[in-house]
C-alpha cells in the first residue's frame, strides 16, 4: 500500500491518495478496511475509490458524487488495470464546488507519478 498525505490543502480540506494491487470488489472492501485501521483514515470525510478489474471497473463515490468515474477515466486513460486508488477527503467546512474534481484528478496524478518514479 502506497500512501501520500496532506498532499491538496484547500479552504480546510485537506487531501490523501493511496493505492496498491488489487484483483476484485472483495479485495476492494479490504483494502479500503485496511486503510481505515489508521484512525486518520477512518474519520476521513469521504474515502473516493476506482479499480479496473478483470470483471469491469467497480467504484465507489463515498458521498463525494462523481468523484469515483473520475478516478475510474484517469486509471482507463493510463490502462492501469488491477489497482485500487483511494482519493481521501478530509472536509474544511467550505464547499468547494466544481474545485473538487481537480483536486482528485491531481491526486491521483501525483500517485501515478510515483508508480512510474
Amino acid at each position: 500500500m502506497i500512501i501520500l498525505e496532506n498532499i491538496i490543502t484547500d479552504r480546510g480540506s485537506k487531501y490523501a491518495v493511496s493505492g496498491g494491487v488489487c484483483h476484485t470488489p472483495e479485495e476492494a472492501k479490504t483494502f479500503i478496511a485496511e486503510l481505515k485501521r489508521n484512525k486518520k483514515f477512518a474519520k476521513a470525510t469521504h474515502n473516493t475509490w476506482g479499480l479496473i478489474c478483470d470483471s469491469g471497473p467497480v467504484k465507489n463515490d463515498d458521498g463525494e458524487s462523481g468523484a469515483g468515474m473520475v478516478i475510474l477515466r484517469m486509471l482507463e486513460r493510463e490502462d492501469l488495470h488491477n489497482h485500487i486508488i483511494v482519493v481521501t477527503r478530509w472536509f474544511g467546512g467550505k464547499q468547494l464546488g466544481g474545485d473538487r474534481f481537480r483536486h482528485v484528478q491531481e491526486a491521483v496524478r501525483q500517485y501515478m507519478a510515483t508508480l512510474s518514479a
